[in-house]
């Protein structure tokens, strides 16, 4: 069950996995490493403060969502979430300010997305866990063209996975993620990346050219340090991995115990 921890700064935590903290006094304020990638990104998909058509599948304590209203004044933000309790918990305790421009949907991230206008976002965030497990089907070849039908072409997909070396799970998202748009990168901890350890990985897709030079230089000089792969080391990364159809999807990887727990 969602539960909200005061004594640790609004941390929020769902079947005792930790999903997002929160500042209500610093709403730029990202705790998680997985989430101050994420802002990373979204800093840098288009000139800074320019106000942004954001559709985020996984609401949390709307971390993120607070975090782009403070940074990108005026954007207009969708979240969809699938938990009524979990969004009516949020709305009692960590209410958005007033004109945040968010709105909040209860509902499945898929069937949502299906039903979404085309080229109606400029980013599309993905940060949805059942538990501790991003679902079957947002996971598939068919659940990534929706993402890139509603997105614009000058669009760019996030989103936060998680897996283990040998990286099936990770490999067949980048490579059914590749099959509908012409660049990917990927933002992970170096040890994650060598296989040390289980851990959060970002996937930025788009349908136009990247410019990895200011992200990797975000993630590097983090008090969190990650590396930006593209290109070439990337496709040696999928090796020859295959984009997952809806018959064949499966949930990303159990995360062994104490992965993300609260310490």
């Amino acid at each position: 069950m969602p539960d909200i921890d005061r004594e640790r700064a609004w941390l929020l935590t769902v079947d005792g996995a930790p999903q997002s903290y929160v500042d209500l006094d610093d709403p730029t304020y990202l705790e998680f490493e997985y989430a101050r990638r994420l802002g990373h990104a979204l800093d840098v998909v288009a000139e800074p403060g320019r106000p942004l058509d954001v559709l985020h599948l996984g609401g949390g304590a709307l971390t993120l969502p607070r975090y782009v209203a403070a940074t990108r004044p005026g954007s207009r933000q969708h979240v969809v979430e699938a938990d009524h309790g979990l969004l009516d918990l949020v709305a009692e305790h960590l209410p958005l300010p007033a004109g945040a421009g968010v709105t909040l949907h209860a509902d499945d991230a898929r069937a949502w997305l299906e039903a979404a206008p085309a080229s109606s976002a400029d980013v599309l965030v993905a940060d949805v866990f059942g538990g501790s497990r991003v679902p079957a089907h947002l996971t598939s070849l068919a659940y990534a063209r929706e993402a890139g039908r509603v997105l614009r072409a000058d669009g760019v997909y996030l989103a936060n996975l998680a897996d283990a070396a040998p990286f099936a799970f990770l490999r067949s998202q980048l490579a059914t993620f590749a099959e509908v748009f012409d660049e990917l990168a990927l933002i992970a901890e170096p040890a994650v990346l060598r296989g040390r350890r289980f851990g959060n990985a970002v996937l930025v897709a788009a349908h136009r050219p990247l410019d990895v030079s200011p992200l990797a230089r975000r993630t590097a000089s983090d008090a969190f340090p990650a590396r930006v792969e593209h290109g070439p080391a990337l496709r040696d990364f999928i090796g020859g991995a295959r984009p997952v159809p809806d018959a064949e999807a499966v949930p990303s990887p159990v995360p062994p115990a104490g992965a993300f727990g609260v310490g």
